[in-house]
Order: C-alpha cells, then structure tokens, then sequence
C-alpha cells in the first residue's frame, strides 16, 4: 500500500515537472517573440526617422536653392511651405523683392556695372529707345521691367529681361566666356580684331584642337594659329587688340621675325576658352530598413 502511495506521489511529480517544463518552454517561446517584434519596431523606428531626416534635408537644400537664385520672396520660416510654393509666381516678382540673391546680383548688380557697360558694342535696333533714339540706358531697361513687374505683365518682363540680357552690361558675359564651343564665331572675333587694326588675312582657320583646361571644372579650351605678316605698327597693333579683346586669347608661344619689305612676320599658337553648360542634376536616395543605401 505505502509502495503505490509512493508510486503515485512520483507520478505527480513528474507530471508537475512536465508542466513547468511546457509553461518555461512557453515563456521562451513567447519571450522570443517579444525580443523579436520589439526589435522589428526598433528598426522600423530607426528607418522611419532616417526617411524623415532625409526628406527634411531634401525640403531644407531645395528651399535653400529657391532662395539663392531668388525664384520666390523668402519664406515665413526656415523652410517653404506647400501653400507659399503654390502661390509664388516668379514673373510676378522684382528682383528687389529678392535681394542678395543670383536674381539680384544679376539684374541688379553686374548688369548695372558701369565698367562692363563702358565696353563698346554693336547698335541693334532692339537696344535703340524709340523714344530718345539713342541705346537704351540700363535705368531705362531697368523701368521697363518694374512697371511690367508692378502691372503682373509676365509677357512685357520676359521682354524687358531680355533686353537686359542683349543691351545692358550683361552681354559682355557670353562674349568673354561663351557657353558653346563655336569655333565660327571665334574666328569672326579675331577677323574683326585683324579689321579693327587696319589688316585683312588671307584665311582663318582653327586648329581643332579642343581640350579641357587644368583649371576650373567645365573650361574647356579651343587651340588658334594666327599668322601676321604685316607693317611694324600693324602687326603691334594687332597684338594690341589681342590684349584688349573680351574675348580670352591665351598666346602660349610666339614668334617674330623681320620679312621682306620692313615687314614683321607674327606666328604664334594661342588658346581661347569657353564654358560646358551647365545643368541641375536631381539626386535620388534609395533607403531600407537597416541602414542607407
């Protein structure tokens, strides 16, 4: 009798055993489960405040550049809101509505620089004021668009930034440092200086050598052979006008010689320069739980 007693006290034992054994078995088992979805949501975390950041530095650089060029007056804030992209409307804005901006400094500054606006330059018609009949003066060109600008007159300001472009100081720019390689329009510049300095070539010709220069990104370089036999005062007369020329010509070698007649012969080997256009690249960002990619 005490044997089964025994027997049977063993056998509760043991089932007892085999419980706990099955609840700590559930208790790893759910504790597992519990590791593992918390740190599900400690990535999912992580990856939704690195999109966040990402997306806030996107809306932070893409503002920064609206208000650099000065497309839109500047925001109430740090950065634009949806509704003040919605209702900017670039022709409706002057440039002094956007100071220290390219905008400004464009129209305001460099094309009102009198020392680039002293450089001579052909009459058109488009630059003559049909009212004084004379060449539009910059505070002229300068009115034209304000009151285009005050009257919301998106046609009348692309007219009068155009002719800001064409007339005023700006034209200087593409003449001294074009944006193409126009290897024509090169050579009319040095036919020109050669009339200017009282000499007419027989041809003009480039070398067709073009490279990039080993300073700044994007200039790129445009080789020239030039030949003059000519007069001791011409033939520095044209060297004169080289100097003088807006447009770059970068003499690298040269050489002189007296010819027949009192005549000095020039053969020399210079450079001119232009730029590669240039373009805003959008950049794209491919993330994923875990990390950035």
């Amino acid at each position: 009798m005490a044997k089964e007693v025994a027997i049977g006290k063993r056998a509760k034992i043991s089932q007892a055993q085999q419980y706990m054994l099955l609840a700590v078995l559930g208790a790893s088992v759910m504790l597992g489960l519990a590791v593992a979805l918390v740190q599900r949501f400690v990535e999912q975390i992580s990856f939704n405040s690195s999109v966040i950041a990402e997306e806030e530095k996107a809306i932070v650089s893409y503002s920064d550049t609206i208000k650099n060029i000065g497309i839109c007056k500047k925001p109430s804030g740090e950065s634009y809101t949806m509704d003040e992209l919605k209702n900017c409307n670039p022709d409706s804005i002057s440039a002094e509505d956007v100071p220290n901006t390219l905008r400004y400094n464009i129209l305001e500054g460099m094309a009102n620089n009198e020392n680039l606006a002293s450089v001579p330059k052909e009459s058109t018609s488009e630059c003559i004021n049909s009212a004084t009949g004379k060449n539009y003066t910059y505070n002229e060109m300068s009115d034209l668009y304000r009151i285009a600008s005050a009257n919301e007159d998106s046609v009348q300001m692309n007219s009068a930034s155009a002719l800001i472009r064409k007339c005023s100081a700006l034209r200087i720019i593409p003449d001294a440092l074009p944006a193409l390689k126009n290897e024509e329009a090169l050579l009319a510049s040095l036919d020109k200086i050669f009339l200017v300095s009282g000499w007419r070539p027989d041809s003009l010709s480039p070398t067709g050598n073009a490279t990039v220069a080993d300073f700044g990104t994007g200039l790129n370089a445009i080789s020239v052979r030039l030949a003059v036999e000519a007069g001791t005062d011409t033939t520095m007369e044209v060297l004169s006008n080289i100097e003088r020329s807006i447009r770059e010509f970068n003499i690298e070698r040269a050489t002189i010689e007296w010819g027949s007649n009192e005549t000095l012969i020039l053969q020399a080997q210079a450079t001119a320069y232009y730029m590669d256009e240039t373009n805003l690249v959008p950049t794209a960002k491919n993330m994923k739980p875990g990390g950035t990619k």
